[in-house]
């Protein structure tokens, strides 16, 4: 019998970890959180403290029972889940459920952390325990209420002013605010034509361009000419003036070192990942998490190959820097590596927790010598950790700038830059990536040796035009670093964020960028216009400052919640009642229709945005239709609204007489032919259309209808092919046919049979409605049952999806005080799914 247990988070850190401790030692896992706030309104009660009432995670109580059975036969019990906040507050839940259960009495319970899973690191873990550290348990407990809060509170006010199903959250609702801000900015951009003239030139036999810096005696601007007839004066005048030649009137050379970026946090790692891999934030996350689990490399067996990717440190350990300075004289020669190891300073304005920065956890183990045990995700990621981290303890990049001014005339001059690499230094190894690559990076630009007095022939001189651009949608990378830059959020919770935001459907990638879709654009702008404190960025940092304070030590979580919590809920108490939907949805009047004369607008509803003609309000009777993927309520033109209200359109009839039309339903485009509906594959345009390729899919319909009767014996009872199989139905039960038997072989009374032995099953959508029907009793199950959804505060990690029903299920809580649900509140159903439809009044 194992004298300790140590506990860590995941199975494949608990596999590697085994082997390390040996026979003493029982190493399980508690498969992330153990324990989760029970999913519904009281969970944290701001009358009693912020109370918070938690509940075991459905998935995770099989484990947390093995957890205590063995720890009921241990004599030690490590704690040794990850180093940071999170960490801290699971191995709080894990001891908190083995205190209520009695196991931790006569045991020595104690808390040990490391940041990498090596056999050194976890024995002196080990060797060095200490207590849990209660400050970062309460920082992450306030988060954790927060978030909860917001989400809870906020988000039914989306329900009643925007849409059904939608969230808002403490750091998602100002990354959203961050994209939509973003987008307003493009569509109010008002490009600017100007003209640039650029000589050819070449000299010894290279080719090389220079821009022109004067002109006429003045510096040369970029909206000096910004129309083709001046531009092309201008070159002629220039072409004149050169009489075939420029001459050199100035050399500038300026050597330069350039310093090797520091080691990877896990916002530089996510931020370079999706630059030069085309990562997502989570896909990095996830391939950076099994590294530092653990891999299997051959007979050595599994290996933690990376340090925590949770961290926002820079620096490295000194048997870090050791290894790595050895691998950089043996692999680059001892002249690429400094007198001194390199040390860096964070700029993270919330960096927090002294941990490593990402690290190999052995740089002696190179790319190429762990590459076959690597799928390709983690090869990729792991050379660019290595590369990354090797590069930062190489020399300064020495290189050398040179400027030269060549002269057109008297009167003009054109520039020309460039730059040599003198030293390579680090950039041997690695150089960091760029979320935009300048027009005219010099460092790409080779001169000629050049010297003053040098007449260079000009082969010509070319006028281009150009156009100012707007600025870039986010991509991820950038989102991350400027999210950062504020110091909004944690960099552990990026990945979480842009996850959520794109499933709520928030925002959409449009080449690898964000774009914030209708209901994103409703929900920012309603947010930012009626809340606009708690999306304001400085006020999201500054709230981020005191959750550090609170994890130091420095400030109390419960009064922070408090000074947060009273004008908050007395601001969301107050826009319930005064704020109107057409105004949270941001729905606009475009115009009048030429035909009715009635007004047109564009709104938002239950299904997406779509376009009306007329106004209840002025006792028309509103046509409506759905706007086009790609098109927006925020952009769209009278005329192209106009457009849409051209379905249902007749195509015409069919060889047998039925009218054939096209239209839009709930679930999308469809074609009609008598009583036949055929969906409009991806690629069909319902406003395009034609009679020939409507036929066809209604061919195809009724074909596939046909095939799949395998059997109808007249009476009811008909055996189908089905989505996963054939199977056998009467229209009120289903039954599963022998595996042995050939279904166009069954007969009437076989098929009876199968029937009366098959269990009854409601059909979908019938439990919910026998359950509305049946009469209302205040009973426990039915308050869990109507509770909002847990999902809806945002996440500080990826949770479990389900927390045991409260009404089922025993709940544990840190207070004792009673609970109090607010008078009037308002609990939520599920979230509707998001169609393209023609909305129906009163959308």
């Amino acid at each position: 019998m194992a004298k300790n247990l140590l506990i860590v988070e995941s199975p494949a850190k608990a596999k590697t970890i085994n082997k390390y401790l040996g026979k003493d030692f029982e190493v399980l896992a508690s498969y992330g959180h153990v324990r989760d706030l029970v999913p519904k309104e009281g969970a944290v009660d701001p009358e009693h403290g912020f109370a918070m009432r938690y509940a075991l995670i459905d998935k995770n109580e099989k484990h947390v029972e093995a957890i205590a059975r063995a720890a009921a036969k241990a004599q030690s019990i490590y704690l040794a889940t990850d180093l940071d906040r999170e960490g801290e507050a699971i191995s709080w839940h894990i001891s908190e459920i083995l205190r209520e259960r009695g196991l931790l009495e006569g045991r020595n319970v104690q808390r040990v952390v490391f940041s990498e899973i090596t056999p050194r690191a976890i024995l002196e873990a080990v060797a060095r325990p200490r207590a849990l550290a209660q400050d970062l348990v309460d920082a992450q407990q306030a988060r954790r209420a927060l978030d909860y809060l917001v989400g809870f509170n906020l988000s039914p006010v989306l329900w009643r002013k925007v849409q059904r199903g939608l969230s808002a959250g403490r750091v998602q609702s100002p990354a959203l605010r961050m994209i939509v801000e973003r987008e307003e900015e493009i569509e109010a951009f008002k490009a600017r034509e100007y003209w640039s003239l650029d000589a050819q030139l070449a000299h010894a036999g290279i080719a090389f361009t220079a821009r022109l810096s004067k002109l006429r005696g003045k510096k040369f601007e970029q909206f000096d000419v910004t129309d083709a007839a001046t531009a092309h004066a201008a070159r002629a005048s220039l072409l004149a003036a050169a009489n075939g030649r420029l001459v050199v009137s100035e050399v500038v050379s300026k050597e330069r070192k350039r310093r090797a970026a520091p080691p990877f946090t896990t916002s530089t790692l996510q931020q370079e990942a999706a630059r030069k891999l085309g990562f997502a934030t989570s896909r990095t996350m996830r391939v950076a998490q099994g590294l530092y689990e653990g891999v299997a490399l051959g007979d050595a067996g599994s290996v933690g190959l990376i340090s925590y990717m949770r961290t926002d440190s820079v620096s490295l350990s000194a048997e870090a820097l050791d290894e790595l300075r050895e691998v950089i004289t043996r692999e680059f020669g001892a002249h690429a590596l400094p007198e001194k190891p390199n040390f860096y300073q964070n700029k993270s304005k919330n960096a927090q927790e002294a941990h490593e920065a990402i690290r190999p956890t052995s740089a002696l183990r190179t790319p190429k010598s762990v590459a076959a045990f690597l799928n390709d995700d983690q090869r990729r990621l792991y050379e660019l950790i290595w590369k990354r981290a090797v590069a930062s303890q190489m020399i300064p990049a020495t290189l050398n700038t040179v400027s030269v001014d060549l002269a057109c005339g008297t009167d003009n001059a054109f520039r020309a830059s460039g730059t040599t690499v003198v030293d390579a230094g680090f950039l041997a190894v690695y150089e960091e990536g760029r979320d935009q690559k300048a027009d005219d990076d010099d460092e790409q630009r080779k001169l000629p040796a050049l010297k003053i007095g040098d007449a260079v022939p000009l082969a010509d001189i070319l006028a281009e035009q150009h156009f100012t651009e707007p600025p870039p949608r986010y991509s991820e990378a950038s989102l991350v670093k400027t999210l950062e830059e504020y110091g909004i959020g944690r960099p552990s919770t990026y990945a979480s964020i842009i996850q959520v935001l794109l499933a709520r459907e928030y925002v959409l990638l449009d080449q690898r960028r964000f774009r914030p879709t209708d209901v994103g654009r409703a929900v920012g702008k309603f947010l930012a216009q009626h809340f606009a404190k708690y999306v304001d960025y400085d006020f999201t940092a500054r709230l981020e400052d005191e959750l550090d304070a609170v994890s130091r030590g420095e400030e109390a979580w419960v009064p922070l919640l408090q000074k947060f919590w009273t004008p908050f809920k007395q601001q969301v108490d107050e826009k319930t009642g005064s704020v109107e939907r057409s105004e949270a949805t941001g729905a606009r009047e475009i115009g009048i229709d030429p035909v009715s004369g009635k007004q047109v607008s564009v709104r938002l509803g239950r299904y997406g945005a779509f376009a009306q003609i007329g106004l209840k309000e002025a006792g028309d009777t509103p046509r409506y239709a759905s706007l086009r993927p790609g098109q927006s309520m925020h952009t769209i033109a009278l005329a192209d609204a106009l457009e849409l209200f051209k379905l249902p359109r007749a195509l015409g009839d069919s060889p047998q007489g039925e009218a054939v039309s096209v239209g839009i339903g709930r679930f999308g485009p469809f074609v009609k032919q008598g009583d036949t509906y055929a969906s409009l594959g991806k690629d069909d345009d319902p406003y395009t259309i034609d009679l020939a390729q409507a036929l066809a899919l209604v061919q195809a319909k009724r074909e596939a209808a046909a095939n799949r009767i395998i059997q109808d014996f007249g009476n009811g009872v008909q055996v189908l092919n089905g989505r996963y199989g054939p199977y056998i139905t009467d229209g009120e039960k289903n039954a599963r046919i022998p595996k042995e038997r050939e279904p166009a072989s069954l007969t009437a009374d076989e098929c009876a049979a199968l029937l009366a032995a098959a269990p009854f099953r409601p059909k979908r959508g019938a439990a919910r409605k026998n359950a509305k029907a049946a009469p209302a009793k205040k009973t426990a199950a039915k308050k869990a049952a109507s509770a909002v959804p847990a999902n809806l505060a945002t996440p500080t990690r990826k949770r479990a999806a389900s927390v045991k029903k409260a009404a089922a299920r025993k709940t544990t809580t840190d207070t004792s005080a009673p609970r109090k649900t607010p008078a009037g509140k308002v609990v939520a159903g599920k979230r509707a799914p998001v169609k393209r439809v023609v909305p129906g009044p009163g959308a």
